[in-house]
């Protein structure tokens, strides 16, 4: 009987399978390839400055002598000790810009998510229109519409607010230049779009059809909105309260040019080390403190938030 034997495979299938995998390993390999430029950009731009700024931080000298590498980490302690009341000035100042920001920023995303209709593009353009300015120039306007003889400071004196303000001791007397107020002011105004296009992001892609279903079931408006619209937008708050506070909380130009010496925050601190005393070491750490207590807050703020989708 004779016996039946498999087919052979063809001689030159190996030979075509090899294009093959290399296709494959080209294709799975492509995302890598695109992710390249941004690596080098953070690596060179990032890692680097941030490694050079450690190394600073724990050097000791002088600008005469030189400075070197000694591992001294009492630098730290002595910034901290030595400046906290900026550390907590800065973190009180861009916390109240930044629940501002939302107070201010949420009803107008709303109105421009919901009931804008043919104006929306137009009023998109007015929210980014700042942007085109100058952050310095936008600041010193403030410095102007705050003067002391200024409509503003009149209308705030006539209605008796800055007396309300200086029982506070947010302004001086009928002052409202070099106070906390001008300096949360400043902030809110400059970072105020960083909150409002989030908001937007968020509220516009929530569907319609959920407030009818709300409404079909006899939900109030505010019930709608605290049941229904305001836990869907909650990824567009936590994008906007961090993309307002991290920024608002080491910014110097806003307490440079509004407040005094008593207004001033951990920005300005570490700007006049820098540039100023040139003391190096103490301004980096004061940086690195600085970072890494915004990442302990952030953090903290995301966890709490239960927010993980921050699109």
């Amino acid at each position: 009987m004779a016996t039946v034997t498999p087919d052979a495979p063809p001689a030159d299938a190996p030979v075509q399978q090899a294009p093959v995998r290399r296709t494959a390993v080209r294709k799975r390999l492509v995302p890598y390839w695109l992710l390249l430029p941004g690596i080098l950009w953070l690596l060179v731009f990032f890692a680097a400055p941030l490694v050079y700024q450690a190394s600073t931080s724990v050097q000791t000298g002088s600008l005469e002598e030189g400075f070197k590498v000694t591992w001294h980490l009492q630098t730290y302690g002595d910034a901290l000790s030595e400046y906290y009341p900026q550390f907590l000035r800065s973190v009180l100042y861009a916390a109240t810009a930044t629940v501002l920001c939302l107070l201010l920023g949420y009803p107008l995303a709303y109105l421009i998510a919901f009931r804008a209709g043919r104006w929306r593009n137009l009023l998109m353009v007015l929210v980014i229109a700042p942007f085109f300015t100058s952050f310095l120039i936008r600041t010193l306007a403030w410095k102007t519409i705050l003067s002391d003889g200024g409509p503003v400071v009149g209308a705030l004196g006539s209605l008796h607010v800055l007396d309300v303000t200086g029982y506070l001791e947010i302004t001086a007397g009928q002052r409202v230049l070099a106070t906390p107020l001008a300096v949360v002011c400043g902030l809110t105004y400059n970072f105020l779009p960083f909150m409002i296009l989030p908001l937007y992001t968020s509220l516009e892609r929530i569907d319609g059809r959920l407030h009818e279903a709300a409404g079909d079931l006899y939900a109030r408006p505010v019930t709608t909105f605290r049941k229904v619209t305001f836990p869907l937008s909650m990824p567009g708050v936590v994008a906007g309260t961090l993309l307002t506070f991290i920024p608002a909380s080491g910014d110097y130009i806003n307490a440079e040019l509004l407040g005094s010496t008593d207004q001033k925050m951990i920005g300005n601190v570490i700007q006049s080390q820098f540039l100023r005393v040139l003391d190096y070491p103490t301004a980096a750490a004061l940086s690195f403190i600085l970072m890494a207590a915004i990442l302990a807050m952030v953090t903290v703020y995301i966890r709490k938030s239960g927010t993980e989708d921050l699109v």
